[in-house]
């Protein structure tokens, strides 16, 4: 059984034009010629061939290859040994490079470029980059996270404080206003509300009232942010889910 160099070529993925060098500098030569002189490869030959280019994908040059395939004193079992090692090693490698890109996309996931003891001075015992895959994966598709990932990619650590410190203003004026006994629905209550919304507009991205009250539905009716508000005041989630509502109805 013998191959036209086409077909060979098509096989082995390579061209035939690659075929007919290999055969010139004498690292592959076809073990048969038909009637015409055309060159055809044996099996032996997609053997040879397929040694060639293990090799070529490890990054050996073709003289140091054709020193390896024509060492008398070794055996293609000792070949196959070789490539499985050198595999093993390149792959090592890349596991390597992999991990290392990985950690890259980490650090740059939340758009939140500071070290760990950085984040804890802005954050404190919140990290935004424990949510970024839940965040992505229920709002990755809107017009709102976008625009978000594309503000955020340029705060720095002091534009992070401004924000986080605004932030926390906004909580505490609605915690006094619980402290006091002001109803939720009050002018008081809701034009925190409003601040809150404006908030997150100037921030993060163009929070509509739609938008706003579903952020409030979700600081009760996920037990993490509501967690988040009792501890700054017990009652506060309900407090300010019910301003934002009250919010949203009289701006309607």
């Amino acid at each position: 059984m013998s191959y036209s160099v086409g077909r060979t070529a098509g096989v082995a993925g390579v061209t035939v034009r690659t075929l007919h060098h290999y055969d010139e500098i004498g690292l592959l030569v076809p073990g048969a010629r038909n009637h015409a002189g055309h060159r055809r490869y044996t099996d032996t030959d997609l053997d040879r061939l397929q040694q060639i280019l293990f090799y070529r994908q490890l990054g050996f040059p073709l003289d140091e290859v054709a020193v390896l395939l024509d060492d008398p004193d070794a055996d293609p079992q000792e070949h196959l040994r070789r490539q499985h090692r050198l595999l093993g090693e390149r792959i090592g490698r890349l596991q390597e490079m992999a991990a290392a890109v990985e950690k890259a996309m980490e650090a740059r996931r939340m758009n939140v470029r500071l070290t760990p003891e950085e984040k804890f001075e802005v954050f404190g015992d919140f990290d935004p980059d424990v949510y970024e895959d839940e965040v992505h994966e229920r709002w990755g598709q809107t017009d709102a996270y976008r625009e978000s990932q594309r503000r955020t990619a340029a705060y720095t650590k002091d534009d992070w404080k401004r924000l986080t410190a605004e932030m926390d203003a906004v909580h505490a004026r609605l915690a006094a206003l619980l402290d006091a006994g002001v109803p939720a629905a009050s002018d008081e209550a809701t034009a925190v509300a409003e601040e809150h919304r404006q908030f997150i507009c100037g921030a993060y991205y163009d929070c509509t009232y739609e938008i706003h009250t579903g952020l409030g539905r979700m600081y009760v009716d996920d037990e993490r942010f509501t967690a988040t508000y009792e501890a700054i005041r017990p009652g506060l989630a309900v407090y300010l889910r019910d301003a934002i509502l009250a919010n949203a109805e009289r701006r309607a």
